[in-house]
This record gives C-alpha cells, structure tokens and sequence, in this order.
C-alpha cells in the first residue's frame, strides 16, 4: 500500500473491506514483484513468502521460459489499483533508449538511485495503462494545437495575449514545444503575475458555460492546490478527458498527463522512471523532460477494449511488458472463461465471488472482492494451476499478464 498524500481514504478500504474512512490517504495498492513493494503470496498452510523472492528463486518456473529470457527473471509488468482524491504530478516517462541512456548517464556521475534528483532509478521504459473502475479524471497528451488556439481566444487573458500568438502562428507539435518551453521555463515573478489574471479569466468563462468549462475548472483546481505552478500553465495545452467504468486510455513513452480524480486499476511496466512538470513538490528537471515530450497533438483515444467474448474484454495496446484483460458476469450469466495464456498473471477481484480451478478440476480457489490470485507460468501451466473462471451472479474481475514474447 502506498499512503502518498493525493490518495483516497474510502476508496481502497472499501475494494479491501476495511472500516473507512481511514487514518491516513491510500492512493495505490501493488501487486507484483517491484523490488520498492512486492506483494507477499499466502500458501494454503498460511505462509507467507515475497513473490519477489519467489522469482529471484526459480524465475523459469513462474515466469515460463519465454518471458524470462525476454526480461532477464523479471516479471515485466506492475498491476495497481490507484485510487486519487487529489491530482498526481503532471508527468511523462521515457522510452526504451531514452531509459537506458539516462539511466547509463546517472550511473556514471555517480547519483544514488533513491536521490531525490535521480531521474532514472532503471533502465526499462514506463509505458502505463488505466482503466477506470469509477468515474475518472486525467489530463493526457496534447491536445489539437487549433482548439488549444481557441482556448486561449475565449479566455483572452492580457499577460498571454503574445503567447497565444505563437501558438496561433504554427499551430503544430513545434508551436507546441515552442509555447510549451516557454511556459515551463517562466520565472517565478512572471508566474505570480500571471496565474491572478488566468484564474479570473476562467471563472468567467465557468460562468458563461463556455465550451472550455470543464478545462477551466481544472485549471481553477489546480490553481489552488499549487499556486504560481507552471504546471497550471501547462495543462491548458492537454486533453481534458472523463473516463466512465471500463473505459481506458494507453500512455506511451513521451505522454504528458496527469491523473486528477477517480479509481482505476493500473498496468504498467515494471519501471519507476518519471519526468515530472509541475504540480509537485518533487524534482523538476526541465531540459530532460523536453527531452522525452512527444508534442504530437490529437484526441487521445480512449479504448473502451476488444470483446473476445460475452464475458472477456482486452485491452490491446503496443506494450510488450503487459495486456490488460476484464471479465464480467451478470447475474443471468456466470459462464466459465478459460485463461488460455501460459505466461505469468495476476488476477484480481473487483466485485462479487469468482472461482478458479484447474481445467480438471482437481484444484480451485476461491476469490472474494478485493482479493487477487498469482499464476505462474510452470511447465505443466495447461493442467497444473487455476486455468478456468467462474462466478457466483454478477462480478468483475481484472487479469493482468505479460505481453506476448
């Protein structure tokens, strides 16, 4: 469990079954074997050892050969259910050769990987998909650099009049990182003169239920949460997105975005490397986040999954560290799903009774709301673990697996 600040006090207390509200924020429950929270398996017998321990011990056998060969006894992804009352930092993360540059860079000054100024703890590319569990909020790649024009007409603010005009004037990814670097890199002098006007500007437009209201909100949001933010600045140029349950949005190497309210379970791969922008208190470093940014500009795509079957929805998406599957039941149908995929998986129970057993049934375990099953991948995978799902009425749950090797 992650307690970071922006978290939910009801959220995953709930999926878990705990009192709420609680104590302290929740923002991010794991599952998987990252080396900063790896997940303890439980044994029939009540014992318990770290699946981390586990895959340093026999990482063939709960890997399968494919995927440990192709990520060297790592299991590649990082399953999550993130839950925010507050938004995360505005962010973006690097590619495979961006990854491995940095983090070759760093190594050689000599920067420990848990400074607060480290970049690149490891060398492994941070590609991430969410899928709303609830209503969700985020901010998420750039938006058509034309309407970003528009934007900036309705709002007319005076300090930004020049700004606009550079945008207007090529209105493309470069514009776009043009305008971009230019917000970003204001002083703080600047920022504090500005932000008052900005903020003005977008209650009147909140006010007269302009076609950018929703983004104005935001803006109002995170104005006061971090005040003379340049990141404030900068989500005016993003897509303003609200997913409903089920949906999802894929964020590759280079997507600036920003997650601000709302439940979803998490796939990602197994990397903790982040550029921030704003909206933190945390390390800025601005000239290697421009040097990650994708500024291609569009709507971004929101994946609503591909139906394999009347239960079984997937995700597809490039990534080759993860797939992201959903099943459902109602309560006419609690159909049988087979998980036909022999690499390794986590599955995870977010609403009613699910059960899963071999496909001769000589093995079953049984999962409650909340609770999440690890299957690796060993030689016998077709007949020696839980290869099969049912359920008891209506439930839900989420299968989190390694890409295709």
């Amino acid at each position: 469990m992650r307690p970071y600040a922006w978290g939910s006090r009801t959220a995953i207390a709930d999926l878990l079954g705990r009192p709420v509200p609680t104590p302290h924020p929740e923002a991010e429950l794991w599952m998987g074997a990252h080396p900063g929270d790896p997940s303890m398996l439980v044994r029939h017998d009540g014992t318990e050892e770290s699946l981390l321990a586990l895959l340093d011990a026999d990482p063939a056998h709960h890997l399968g050969a494919g995927c440990n060969d192709r990520w060297g006894g790592r299991l590649p992804f990082l399953f999550k259910v993130l839950a925010a009352d507050e938004p995360l930092s505005l962010q973006a993360h690097p590619s495979v050769e961006q990854a491995a540059e940095g983090f070759a860079r760093e190594e050689a000054a000599g920067i420990p990987r848990n400074a607060a100024n480290r970049n690149y703890p490891d060398p492994t590319a941070k590609p991430e998909l969410i899928c709303a569990l609830t209503e969700f909020h985020a901010l998420a790649g750039f938006r058509e650099a034309c309407r970003t024009v528009r934007l900036l007409d309705a709002l007319d603010v005076p300090s930004l009049r020049a700004h606009r005009g550079l945008l207007a004037a090529q209105p493309d990814a470069d514009g776009l990182r043009a305008l971009f670097t230019t917000w970003i890199t204001l002083p703080e002098h600047y920022l504090r003169d500005v932000t008052p006007e900005l903020l003005d500007a977008c209650v009147e437009h909140v006010r007269e239920r302009g076609e950018f209201a929703l983004e104005c909100r935001t803006v109002l949001e995170l104005g006061e949460a971090y005040p003379n933010d340049a990141g404030v600045l900068a989500s005016l140029l993003l897509n303003r997105l609200v997913l409903q349950p089920g949906e999802a949005i894929f964020l590759p190497a280079g997507n600036l975005h920003a997650y601000l309210h709302g439940t979803g379970v998490e796939i990602l791969a197994n990397s903790d490397n982040i550029l921030r922008c704003g909206l933190t208190p945390k390390h800025v470093d601005v000239p290697e986040l421009l040097r990650v940014l994708d500024f291609a500009c569009g709507d971004m795509r929101i994946l609503k999954g591909e139906s394999l079957d009347a239960n079984l929805t997937v995700y597809k998406t490039p990534a080759e560290e993860f797939e992201l599957s959903r099943v459902d039941w109602t309560l006419a149908d609690s159909g049988g799903v087979l998980l036909d995929s022999a690499g390794p998986q986590i599955v995870l129970c977010t609403k009613g009774r699910v059960h899963l057993s071999t496909v001769d049934g000589s093995r079953s375990v049984e999962l409650e709301r909340g609770e999440s099953v690890w299957l690796a991948a060993s030689d016998e995978a077709a007949v020696a673990r839980p290869a099969t799902l049912d359920a008891d009425g209506a439930a839900q749950v989420f299968r989190a697996a390694a890409g295709v090797v």
